[in-house]
């Protein structure tokens, strides 16, 4: 495995940016909310994250590549919290028919290596409940929860 990251070019993002914003509506939907809520709250997330319409040294969109073949992406930046040298994965999606096959964590790696590379001391990031082998991952690596955020249907 040799697993690598790509920048997304300009002609790929666009393109990047719909199906991302189709999966987190997706994931939104999965936790409980209205599909017009989490359409909603999907654009305005992304279009606040890329108001030039393209990723940005310190909010990178990256192809994740294995032996020339795409088997996901990642997309890493700042926080919202100001502090420069606080990094945050917004997203990582390792296409279905690659999971389970070492390229979350060789992913993670490379995220880790380029938020330092960018001066980030930390690196944080959600995982939605739904996902447990994201957590397990996430875990395994070091990640420790911070907070917990929990909901009941009524």
């Amino acid at each position: 495995m040799t697993v690598k990251l790509i920048p997304i070019s300009s002609q790929q993002f666009p393109v990047w940016l719909k199906r991302s914003c189709q999966e987190y509506e997706a994931d939104l939907v999965a936790t409980g909310e209205t599909p017009f809520e989490a359409h909603r709250r999907a654009h305005e997330s992304l279009e606040a994250a890329f108001p030039e319409d393209a990723p940005t040294m310190d909010n990178a969109v990256f192809d994740v590549v294995d032996e020339g073949a795409s088997v996901g992406y990642l997309w890493v930046g700042t926080d919202s919290s100001e502090d420069p040298r606080s990094w945050w994965v917004w997203d990582i999606v390792i296409d279905a028919q690659h999971r389970g096959k070492g390229w979350g964590r060789a992913t993670m790696d490379l995220a880790e290596a380029y938020a330092r590379s960018q001066g980030a001391s930390t690196l944080g990031l959600s995982v939605f409940g739904f996902n447990h082998a994201a957590k397990g991952l996430y875990e395994s690596m070091g990640y420790e929860t911070v907070t917990t955020k929990m909901k009941k249907s009524l």
